[in-house]
């Protein structure tokens, strides 16, 4: 029997499901799963600005990186590198995806999953066809997550239990080939799932982009009779090997924005993933619920990569190796003390041991094979979090809800000296102490279709890498932890019983901020930043056959106190950072069998420089289009079509790092141009 779907929203008894009163709005339905985390306080109940966006928005989308997905909810800034695994990063709240300040954290059914540097390769392991939901929370309201939890997070919910048989079959432009099955059964108290995607793809440039990547996955969970105690693993692995075919310049994207400049023929990367997780839920009594889970992460990455065809620029070829180990445990107790109050607590650990080299290359040697000029790094370094924290839902009145909660962080870790691994010399981990995040989050229901909601927090930054000045070397300064205080105010309502309206209004103040790009070993103090905004969006069913949906937010990121070469850089912009970021959807079902769909997006302008000395970047608006038909209730076959008017854009970065300095320059990587994907689906 198939698995039930039900309305989100309909749903209440479930985690993530949002009351009519609740400042949460979904868009889409997601599969019910009565397995998962049962006991658990809701997201939508505790915290304010949260979208979840169920399956049927996801599970037949066609894209090449998982990270893409999130792109459909509300003020998500895609950030579109596409250097083969290194293909882009989702962000939001005006923190952009440079990879120099990572302040969203990545979630996989709840398990932490970025790298040490803070970056979401983890979140490509996941397949659309494998997803039931993503939730993404807005804000720094959060306690339940510490580091990297900056600006909000991101969690992928995966398929639990139920009962199926999904396959997904697509061919379309640059010669791309997938093949997505998930399979579950459910019986007995025991649930099985497994999950297989293997996608081959090469590059709208045209040569030099071939990408070849798998993902494998299982589920077990079994439940005792009484519904007590529900433990499982999860297990998964996952293995990309893509080309990478480089960054243009200004001259050669006017030339050919299609091509790959002989410079990076021998560039490409091989990455390796793998997880496993064990999970235990127990519902004490009917009004204790505790869930514990222990997991095991791992990274591994072997990237040849050139920037420039200048011999004399710096390091124009690298070959740079990560090997990252994580292993963590979590446990939260949820206590309904009372019928107005709920308590909430947890703690969590997270021990990593990593590893990174960085081998530099003269211009005439190519990175797949000979003797490296340089060693840049050879590192072995360690960091271990323990956090906890507490919150409680308070019903102060039928029509007020207040959640105040309480978290704090300590880090501690080591890493060998440059040069110095054979001595065993090593440097610490900057003393932060305890990392103290207070949060205060309100919600006033003065009816069943209004809420107003405000919140207050505290998150942090600290400084991620493999040496100085994450780890203090001899003459490195100290730097303390970035506090980031944050504000938020808002409104939803239900014009009616299918539509949502929310408007929110927000700021985030940050101390000490500083721009930390591990992979260089580079770091920028931006000093006092201020990012601020408006998010408006509105999704609805306008009758049973059309549903419709759109947002607009409007952002700014700009430093508030800073220096640059003895230059103020107050006022100016935080780099690569656009100002406004646009959503508009629309799905009509004329029939049973045929479902048509258009969606659009449209991101701002930005600086790619910090003193905003040369000009803005980026900015692009494109239209997807997709046609489904049913052949019978339990087979269809699709049609999209991405970028649909073909329009020109590209990612944008300023090189002032590997061209010599009288050459620093923009660099491009050009955005896909129009594709077409045919796909064949099949439920059983």
């Amino acid at each position: 029997m198939k698995k039930k779907i039900l309305p989100l929203a309909l749903a209440a008894s479930l985690p993530l499901l949002a009351h009519a009163a609740d400042p949460t709005i979904v868009m889409g339905e997601v599969r019910v799963s009565a397995q998962r985390d049962a006991g658990a306080l809701r997201s939508s109940t505790v915290l304010t600005s949260v979208d979840v966006l169920g399956a049927d928005k996801i599970e037949d989308k066609n894209v090449t990186n998982s990270w893409e997905l999130v792109g459909q909810l509300p003020g998500i800034q895609l950030t579109e590198t596409r250097m083969g695994a290194e293909s882009g990063k989702v962000t939001f709240r005006a923190f952009n995806g440079e990879g120099y300040i990572n302040g969203i954290k990545v979630l996989i059914d709840g398990i932490p999953s970025n790298v040490n540097s803070g970056n979401q390769r983890f979140m490509d392991m996941i397949f659309p066809l494998e997803v039931d939901y993503i939730e993404v929370v807005r804000g720094t309201n959060d306690p339940r997550y510490g580091l990297h939890n900056i600006g909000g997070n991101i969690n992928l919910g995966t398929r639990q239990g139920g009962n199926y048989l999904d396959g997904r079959f697509t061919v379309g432009s640059f010669n791309t080939r997938e093949a997505q099955l998930a399979y579950g059964r459910e019986a007995g108290g025991f649930s099985q799932n497994y999950f297989l995607a293997k996608q081959d793809t090469d590059s709208y440039r045209r040569t030099h982009g071939d990408s070849d990547k798998y993902s494998v996955g299982g589920k077990w969970f079994l439940t005792s009779k009484d519904k007590s105690l529900t433990g499982g693993v999860v297990l998964r692995t996952y293995r990309h090997d893509a080309d990478e075919p480089g960054f243009l310049t200004a001259e050669e994207l006017t030339r050919d924005r299609r091509q790959s400049p002989a410079r990076n023929v021998n560039d490409f990367t091989e990455r390796e993933m793998h997880h496993a997780s064990a999970h235990l839920d127990w519902q004490i009594s009917s009004n204790a619920f505790l869930s514990n889970k222990l997991y095991y992460n791992e990274y591994k990455d072997d990237r040849r990569v050139t920037f420039t065809s200048n011999p004399a620029g710096t390091a124009p070829r690298q070959r740079r190796l990560w090997d990252e180990q994580q292993v963590g445990f979590m446990s939260t107790l949820t206590w309904r003390a009372s019928e107005r109050v709920t308590v909430d607590g947890g703690i969590n650990t997270e021990r990593q041991d990593n590893g990174y080299q960085r081998l530099r290359y003269a211009y005439a040697m190519p990175t797949d094979f000979g003797t490296p000029a340089t060693t840049q790094n050879d590192d072995r370094y360690k960091l271990n979090n323990v956090g906890a924290y507490v919150q409680a839902v308070i019903k102060a009145t039928d029509a007020l809800r207040i959640v105040p909660g309480y978290r704090v962080d300590r880090f501690t870790g080591s890493s060998s000296l440059p040069g110095a691994r054979a001595t065993g010399a090593t440097a610490g981990l900057q003393d932060y102490g305890w990392i103290k995040q207070p949060k205060f989050s309100m919600v006033y229901s003065p009816a069943a279709d209004v809420s107003v909601y405000g919140n207050w927090g505290r998150t942090f930054q600290i400084l991620t890498g493999s040496v100085g000045p994450a780890y203090l070397v001899p003459g490195q300064a100290p730097f303390d932890a970035s506090v980031n205080t944050g504000k938020e105010v808002g409104i939803k309502l239900k014009p009616n019983a299918r539509s949502d309206l929310r408007l929110a209004i927000w700021r985030q103040d940050a101390t000490g901020e500083v721009a930390n790009m591990p992979a260089t070993g580079t770091t920028v103090g931006l000093g006092e930043t201020r990012r601020e905004g408006i998010d408006l969006q509105l999704s609805g069913k306008i009758s049973d056959k059309l549903e419709l949906w759109a947002s607009h937010s409007l952002q700014k990121a700009e430093v508030v106190s800073a220096f640059a070469d003895g230059v103020s850089l107050a006022g100016k912009e935080v780099f690569s950072t656009p100002r406004h970021i646009s959503n508009v959807g629309l799905d009509y079902h004329p029939s049973e069998r045929w479902h048509l769909g258009v969606q659009g997006r449209a991101q701002g302008n930005y600086y790619i420089d910090s003193p905003n000395a040369l000009g803005k970047y980026g900015g692009f608006v494109l239209f997807d289009a997709n046609v489904r038909y049913a052949i019978t209730p339990r087979v269809s076959v699709d049609l999209q079509v991405k970028n649909i008017a073909d329009r020109r854009y590209e990612y944008a970065w300023y090189d002032n790092f590997f061209w010599p300095a009288n050459q620093a320059q923009p660099m491009y990587s050009s955005g896909n141009g129009r594709a077409a994907y045919v796909s064949l689906n099949v439920k059983l």
